[in-house]
């Protein structure tokens, strides 16, 4: 089921919200898991047992790493860990590297790291193990964020999973964060996506180098506000169940340097490659050879995480280029920078998202040859093909430009205890609606890892 549909905004929503603001405080933990499952199990009933698995696994080895005040970790721990951690990321691999399954579970990267990280925290003594498989699972399987996260720690819901209440104010803010990531989503990322389908329609070899730069950011404005749609959307229904889930982006493309993007973007999955990768293999701290091994270290990851293909590793070794370059020279001159530093993010990074996009090598490398046509194609084909899109998808690129800044969430913080700020939320979910209506359905990106 997608955020972005009437039958989730319309259907399960309010049958949902109605009985579990109803429910006892005690139950609602049980309502929240048993309709998460039933959330899951449309459209993806053939693995809801994987899911249920994966909480049942982790409980039993989590509670099998109790730790008594006189005693310290030991051999039975360190077991209970690596047995938990070869089950959830043997399972991972199965379904996402073997070859071997027919299609990838819905959310699996998302909702294995989450419970990786519960348990290595179990394991550290950072949490205690939980007792309630109710609970533990109503973390783990929280449909707000079960899909394509944001990748919630343990200790951040932990209070709030055992108690917790949802006042007035706290269900509007959410329903307003919904509207916005609505908006992000079917006003801008899907419309703007239509532009690089175009282009992928008519294939690379057949664009002018306007084009191919046009949808260049076309997509990475589509794969900005998609994901950040999801992720406010999660946010704002985590508000109207009781709970604050982190945001996963802070204005990314307002960044000085790629270093800082991607401390601004998908922010807690970079949080639990540093805080369970690059930190235990000993971060900065030990020379810039430890350093650059261990940067090698994560971007491979974090590229076997998007997938196995070779795209995905071209995206994550120009990353990692471009970080070392960084940390040994430029950083600094970026950072005192107030106009190059930007011309430079704006264009690096849009370039880098060519190997995200294009699974085909081969084909990657057309689409820079059209980018650059003086390095090997011909430099004249159709030249005049993208002033047919100008007068659509224009106005489309200004406004992702305009809400890739902070400026709109500033001017809505000035208003929005007057009526023109709730004029700005009405307006912002009628037009989404409209655009949800007209439009054809279209799931997340992300939910293809």
């Amino acid at each position: 089921m997608v955020f972005s549909s009437f039958e989730f905004l319309f259907r399960f929503l309010p049958v949902f919200f109605t009985i579990y603001y109803i429910t006892p405080k005690k139950w609602k933990n049980l309502v929240l898991f048993a309709a998460s499952i039933a959330f899951y199990t449309v459209g993806e009933a053939e693995y809801v047992l994987l899911l249920l698995a994966s909480v049942i696994v982790n409980y039993v080895l989590a509670r099998g790493m109790y730790i008594r005040a006189e005693d310290g970790r030991g051999t039975r721990q360190l077991l209970c860990l690596l047995a938990a951690l070869v089950y959830d990321f043997g399972i991972l691999f199965y379904f996402k590297y073997s070859g071997r399954a027919s299609r990838l579970p819905l959310g699996i990267s998302f909702y294995t790291f989450q419970i990786a990280a519960y348990v290595i925290d179990v394991y550290k003594g950072v949490v205690p193990a939980e007792k309630s498989l109710i609970k533990l699972g109503t973390y783990l399987t929280m449909f707000p964020q079960l899909i394509a996260g944001p990748i919630i720690n343990y200790s951040e819901v932990r209070l709030r999973i055992s108690e917790r209440k949802v006042m007035l104010q706290q269900f509007e803010d959410g329903l307003k964060l919904l509207s916005a990531g609505l908006a992000s989503k079917v006003v801008i990322a899907d419309r703007i996506g239509m532009l690089w389908n175009n282009i992928q329609g008519i294939g690379f070899a057949s664009i002018s180098t306007p084009l191919a730069w046009m949808g260049v950011y076309a997509y990475s404005i589509e794969l900005y506000f998609d994901f950040l749609g999801y992720s406010l959307m999660a946010m704002g229904l985590g508000n109207m169940l009781g709970f604050d889930i982190p945001r996963n982006f802070a204005h990314p493309y307002m960044s000085k340097s790629v270093s800082e993007f991607w401390r601004r973007w998908h922010i807690t999955l970079g949080r639990w490659f540093r805080t369970y990768v690059y930190i235990p293999l000993g971060g900065n701290r030990k020379g810039k050879a430890r350093t650059f091994c261990n940067l090698l270290i994560v971007w491979a990851l974090t590229a076997l995480w998007h997938g196995a293909a070779a795209n995905y590793l071209i995206w994550g070794a120009s990353l990692l280029v471009l970080l070392t370059v960084e940390k040994l020279c430029l950083l600094r001159y970026l950072e005192k920078s107030r106009f190059f530093c930007h011309i430079y993010l704006l264009l690096v990074v849009p370039l880098t998202w060519i190997a995200f996009a294009v699974a085909d090598v081969r084909q990657i490398g057309v689409y820079y040859t059209r980018l650059f046509p003086f390095f090997g194609e011909s430099a004249i084909v159709n030249p005049l093909d993208y002033v047919r899109y100008l007068k659509d998808f224009v106005p489309l690129f200004l406004l992702g430009a305009l809400g890739s800044t902070r400026y709109p969430a500033a001017f809505y913080r000035s208003v929005q205890k007057k009526w023109f700020g709730n004029l700005i939320v009405i307006v912002i979910l009628g037009v989404s609606l409209y655009y949800l209506a007209i439009s054809t359905n279209n799931p997340f990106l992300y939910f293809n890892f």
